[in-house]
């Protein structure tokens, strides 16, 4: 059984026991956390597709890790204008752990 999930703006495809990383969740490790915006569910032949949502479906699971994800360098340049700015991201993740998915 898997499902599609949407969270952050960006849509995960998940099964049971997988490890997630999400855009960052409010909560310490070990919450729980669950995920309404369910957009479909599988369950061998059968599929339900949400309009937009599944409805009575959840998706839940808990926080495994807080954390950065790797520097992105951010490097603008002007050639023969002696512009050079030069800028690093570290993103802000959540890891979590699916628990279980109820229809």
């Amino acid at each position: 059984m898997y499902a599609v999930i949407a969270s952050g703006g960006k849509q995960y495809k998940v099964r049971e026991g997988d490890i997630l990383r999400v855009e960052k969740l409010a909560g310490d490790v070990g919450e729980a956390v669950s995920f309404d915006k369910v957009l479909m569910l599988a369950d061998g032949d059968n599929v339900q597709v949400g309009t937009p949502v599944v409805d009575n479906a959840q998706v839940s699971g808990h926080i495994v890790e807080q954390g950065k994800a790797r520097k992105v360098l951010v490097f603008k340049y002007k050639r023969r204008k002696r512009y050079r700015r030069k800028q690093g991201h570290r993103q802000l993740f959540t890891a979590v752990r699916i628990d279980s998915i109820q229809a």
